[in-house]
């Protein structure tokens, strides 16, 4: 009746086995660490920065405790703090010379001390959030009135078809700071122009006047389609943060909006806060032109003559000049997916890109209108262009898939991809604030959060053990199953805890032990009704479980409820919540009634239990006749 078969008691060593496994990493703590990861995407690390790093620590009198290259970054590994500054002040001294314009990234890091065998085995600490390790935090302003330029530049763009497309033949139409200008050589052709415009473009606010013998249409946006470009700016550069965070693999980041034209972004717990600051502060942004052909350009290119009026200068990968026209055909904001692969032909790597349909419009268009002539995409980052690839138009690309090259590595090209592929900014961000938050300012959260869950356990132990004796002895062990399955689960899933998370801890311990409660009194009421030992137990667990089942249901949708509409400190709460319940059911009903089986199981004729005082009727009817 009260027996496991062997699978059962299999599947409870099983877990044992995996909980401690996984939640033994937490155990070994962190060490301080520097790490040295690219600052541009055309500067690349790779194993020779590992014996540079090792020269320039050497040359310092510094000797790293481990030494190591990822792939994209090296780690260096110190027994001390001091250590550890003075390394990042020799590596930053010696590989960024120019502050403004930086090739690597040096950065502070916390690396887990834990051993080579469990990390072959996957096996990884918790993250710990801001308010418990420390972390990364963030304050980025965004250039607003980049982002009405911007839009001037694209209105430029859209007015200029739209002429083409009604046949009015126009003196010209630029862009001057934001607003966007047309010329007209009479009345008419400005009237045609502006009933045009109006009607397709409803949010611009159009004046005339006359400039000498033409007339100049200037066309600007309208205050509340300018705040509208803003603040859909700001969302979409929240977006494209998203997802570069995405990127990273990064648990629970917070980045959320601070007054109109900032972004506060927190990443607690980040253990490549290097590769972090990387890739936030990259602005990448792609942008289409056609190459300036004429003499005047080839001599600006080789530096015998200034740059013609319209185009601008900017170097390729080869580090020569190629002069481009000003005006932009394509953006990022065409973009809608961009992978790396190679060409079928040459097996050269290559960006593919997926443009939307205004895009692939736009490009068949110029394309056809274009045949001979050279064609730019241009990569900003940081501020600064670089030409990508400037091939030759052979015909009409349809269809909306482009593919870029120019002597790129395989390494280049994935992360070129990644930029564009995390979305383009809507306007430029710099950082104007960067906190890297020590583990010491979480430390008294840290020691708080332990003790309350460390003596709630313990005082629970005591009650269980006093109150029901073997049973609270079993309910014990249950609920310490309970915590490990839960800081393994939460360490297998890499997620960050933080001070509500261990609220969320003890609230599970509570509710776990609350189960194995139930389970006892079930059991004491069957004994208590005359039930032998095997059939009270039996009949104990199986009664309370349909109860417990109906509890931790109706606290998991609540729990549900809160993940799915939390955020930041809620969502880590719900997370550990919900996490707990799972292992809280497995470890009071079926891990405590293994104990059980195994304790008492083997005994046919059983006589009793040790699971505390039982209050018979009888028992009371005779003390009440005794009186």
């Amino acid at each position: 009746m009260n027996r496991y078969p062997v699978w059962k008691y299999a599947i409870i060593l099983i877990v044992l086995l995996l909980g401690g496994l996984y939640t033994l990493p937490n155990f070994y703590g962190e060490a301080p660490a520097v790490q040295v990861s690219s600052g541009k995407a055309t500067v690349k690390i790779d194993a020779s920065m590992e014996d540079r790093v090792q020269q320039l620590l050497a040359g310092a009198g510094l000797k790293a405790e481990a030494l190591s290259f990822d792939g994209n970054s090296v780690k260096a590994r110190f027994a001390t703090p001091d250590d550890q500054l003075k390394a990042k002040d020799a590596l930053q001294h010696a590989l960024v010379p120019d502050p403004n314009d930086p090739s690597y990234v040096v950065a502070l890091n916390l690396l887990s001390s834990t051993p080579t065998w469990l990390s072959r085995l996957r096996a990884a600490p918790m993250y710990l959030g801001l308010d418990l390790r420390g972390g990364v935090h963030f304050m980025l302003q965004v250039d607003m009135q980049a982002a009405l330029t911007k839009k001037a530049d694209s209105l430029a763009g859209d007015i200029r078809t739209l002429m083409r497309e009604k046949n009015v033949r126009h003196g010209g139409i630029n862009r001057e700071g934001q607003t966007v200008e047309l010329l007209a050589r009479d009345a008419q052709t400005l009237q045609s122009a502006r009933n045009a415009i109006a009607d397709q473009f409803p949010d611009l606010l159009l004046t005339d006047a006359q400039r000498g013998t033409d007339y100049v249409l200037t066309a600007t946006l309208k205050p509340e389609a300018a705040r509208k470009v803003q603040e859909l700016a700001l969302k979409q550069n929240i977006t494209t943060l998203h997802n570069r965070i995405n990127e990273l693999g990064v648990s629970e980041p917070v980045i959320q909006q601070q007054g109109l034209d900032r972004i506060v972004v927190q990443l607690p717990g980040v253990q490549d806060t290097a590769k972090a600051k990387d890739i936030l502060g990259r602005t990448a942004t792609l942008e289409v032109r056609l190459v300036d052909e004429s003499s005047d350009a080839h001599a600006a290119e080789s530096g015998r003559g200034t740059v013609p009026f319209g185009s601008e200068r900017y170097p390729d990968r080869n580090g020569q000049s190629l002069v481009v026209k000003k005006q932009v055909i394509l953006t990022g904001e065409n973009l809608t997916d961009a992978q790396p692969g190679f060409d079928s032909q040459t097996q050269e790597p290559t960006v593919n890109l997926t443009l939307d349909a205004k895009g692939s419009r736009i490009f068949r268009d110029v394309t056809r209108e274009n045949v001979g002539k050279r064609m730019a995409i241009i990569l900003f980052e940081k501020g600064k262009g670089e030409v990508v690839t400037a091939p030759v138009i052979r015909t009409e690309i349809g269809g909306g898939r482009v593919q870029i090259s120019g002597r790129m590595t395989a390494m280049e090209a994935t992360d070129t991809a990644l930029l564009l592929r995390a979305g383009s900014l809507a306007a430029p961000m710099e950082i104007i604030e960067e906190l890297t938050i020590g583990p010491t300012l979480g430390a008294e959260n840290i020691a708080k959060g332990f003790h309350s869950v460390t003596w709630g356990f313990l005082v629970i132990v005591v009650f269980m053990c006093v109150y029901y004796m073997m049973f609270g002895v079993f309910s014990c062990l249950a609920l310490g199953l309970n915590l490990l399955l839960l800081v393994a689960v939460l360490s297998m899933l890499q997620a960050t805890l933080t001070l509500p998370g261990i609220a969320a801890m003890a609230l599970a311990l509570g509710m776990a032990i609350d189960s194995n409660v139930l389970i006892n009194e079930r059991v004491r009421e069957e004994l208590r009704n005359g039930a032998s030992p095997q059939a009270a137990i039996h009949a104990g667990y199986d009664r309370a479980w349909a109860t417990i089942l109906d509890s931790n249901i109706s606290t998991l949708i609540v729990g549900l409820a809160l993940l799915a509409f939390g955020s930041g400190p809620v969502r880590g709460f719900a997370i550990v919540h919900c996490i707990g319940i799972m292992t809280s059911m497995f470890s009071a009903v079926f891990f405590s009634r293994g104990l059980v089986n195994f304790w008492y199981g083997r005994q046919k004729k059983l006589k009793s239990v040790a699971i505390g005082t039982v209050w018979r009727p009888e028992a009371d009817a005779a003390v009440a006749k005794a009186r």
